[in-house]
């Protein structure tokens, strides 16, 4: 999934290491989301945003297909 962790930490100066312990998880696991390697849980995507003071929608973007009927 698309995101824009990495931009709003670097836009708020924090290191994964820091991100990591606001959000109560490891730095490999911030890694792995700016990577897109990893789509993280609500709950963790819900604490991100709050973190960042926005929306969970500013954060990712989950490219859903137009012609999805979910």
């Amino acid at each position: 999934m698309k995101n824009a962790v990495r931009a709003h930490r670097e836009d708020a100066n924090l290191s994964q290491g820091e991100l990591a312990e606001a959000v109560g998880v490891t730095r490999q696991t911030i890694n792995a989301i700016e990577r897109e390697r990893y789509d993280p849980s609500l709950e963790l995507a819900f604490k991100l945003a709050a973190h960042f003071e926005c929306r969970v929608e500013d954060l990712f973007d989950p490219e859903l297909d137009a012609d999805s009927t979910a």
